[in-house]
């Protein structure tokens, strides 16, 4: 049996037993192990298994998801966001569709200090859905500006999608964090546009809010301004130099718990809270590359991936052309199962073909977030929909994904965007 076959069935393999409702993870682990118990003997099975364990697990580089992850936590179990969001009706609320671009724009704030999708769109519906139906706005609208605003949580740094991809395609998380900034606003100009759209359209989607006056707009700023400033530091000092990803993780972590207790929103309850959710989470995505790193060991012994490349280039059509079939497959990916566990699996096939295509590997990484982030709103599977689902029961699904609609046609045009001028995300570079 060829290597090429034994790789297929590894992947048939793989997607059988997530079929069979077990963890994407463990379904990475076992079919990566069992196809590299059948591509070599049981000892260098093993020996591969257990030295690539330790060197991936005992990476400096890998500790900082768990202490980005906690910076967001605290912030977001303390109910720091609220201040967001108040500020951010203040200053937009007044206008047609206020509500909903306030939803965004606070949602884009708390991107800036969670990096996760489904914490953003959890944190914002809790605030803005019950505010959004007291101002009578379309359910719909409601719906959408809430999970697409959540998808901001993984593009705008820090990222734990990014520094998935980092870690995966061995690249530096700065470069990443840095090349994801004006992506980031694009796709926020986007979505408030897109809200402006739907709203002078049809006026009654997004009736206004009252008028404010600027003295409170300003003093508006002031619970603002700490996040921003945590933000700045953390970020900022990264991409100047002043500490490693890890040191910002670090300095972020302690820095929201600073935060919070100066604001006098944390208590032992909140803090508790936030550390379990924040080791919950970063175990499934310390399983997820681990799977990835034993499913990709076992497809590079098949050389399954540089037969795909081989392939490709083989074929008597335009470059781009097969980076849009490749952005359509994870886009189809993430629609039938969870994005991120979809990425992951994809990215030891797609990754090398797309750079022997000629592509900057910095560029692909964060199309594939922004793709990924997509994900999160693609029916039938996109968990933002569902977020939004279990806050607001009384909307149906079927009304949730029409209201996520215009929002996918925004990411469509920021991805096209991106593809037509690259420097939008290599400026620094």
């Amino acid at each position: 049996m060829s290597a090429t076959i034994i790789a297929l069935l590894g992947i048939g393999l793989l997607f059988l037993l997530m079929s069979l409702k077990m963890p994407i993870s463990f379904s990475m682990f076992l079919a990566g192990f069992l196809g590299l118990l059948v591509m070599a003997s049981p000892n260098a099975a093993f020996g591969i298994l257990t030295a690539d364990l330790w060197n991936q697990l005992s990476s400096y580089s890998l500790s900082v998801i768990p202490l980005f992850i906690l910076m967001g936590e605290i912030v977001f179990r303390t109910g720091i966001t609220e201040e967001l969001f108040k500020s951010a009706y203040k200053w937009i609320g007044q206008y047609r569709g206020g509500m909903a671009s306030t939803t965004i724009v606070a949602s884009a704030g708390f991107a800036a200090i969670s990096g996760s999708n489904s914490a953003t769109a959890a944190t914002m519906g809790t605030m803005a859905l019950p505010e959004l139906k007291k101002y009578q706005y379309d359910d719909k609208l409601s719906a959408g500006s809430v999970a697409g605003g959540g998808t901001l949580g993984i593009i705008i740094p820090p990222s734990t999608v990014l520094i998935v991809i980092a870690i995966q395609t061995e690249q530096s998380i700065k470069d990443l964090f840095l090349a994801s900034l004006i992506p980031g606003a694009i796709l926020v100009v986007l979505f408030l546009l897109t809200v402006i759209y739907l709203c002078r359209r049809d006026p009654s989607l997004g009736p206004p809010g009252g008028k404010t006056e600027m003295k409170e707009k300003f003093a508006s700023l002031a619970g603002v301004v700490p996040v921003f400033l945590l933000f700045i530091f953390v970020i900022g000092g990264l991409f100047i130099g002043w500490f490693t990803p890890t040191e910002s993780g670090a300095f972020g972590a302690f820095g929201a718990l600073i935060l919070a207790m100066a604001m006098r929103k944390l208590t032992w309850g909140k803090l508790v809270t936030a550390t379990s959710s924040a080791l919950k989470s970063s175990a499934m995505v310390m399983m997820l590359i681990v799977g990835a790193m034993v499913f990709g060991r076992f497809l590079t012994i098949t050389r399954l991936p540089y037969d795909v490349a081989d392939w490709a280039g083989s074929l008597n059509i335009a470059p781009i052309l097969i980076l849009i079939i490749i952005l359509a497959i994870f886009v189809l990916g993430g629609a039938i199962m969870d994005a991120m566990g979809f990425l992951i699996i994809a990215i030891p096939i797609f990754f090398p073909l797309v750079i022997r295509l000629g592509y900057d590997p910095i560029w692909f990484a964060v199309i594939l977030c922004i793709v990924t982030s997509l994900g999160a709103i693609t029916p039938p599977v996109g968990v933002n929909a569902f977020v939004v689902k279990g806050i607001r029961d009384d909307i149906s699904i079927n009304n949730i994904f029409r209201g996520i609609a215009p929002f996918m046609v925004a990411y469509i045009i920021c991805i096209a965007l991106l593809i037509a001028f690259p420097q939008m995300i290599l400026f620094a570079m």
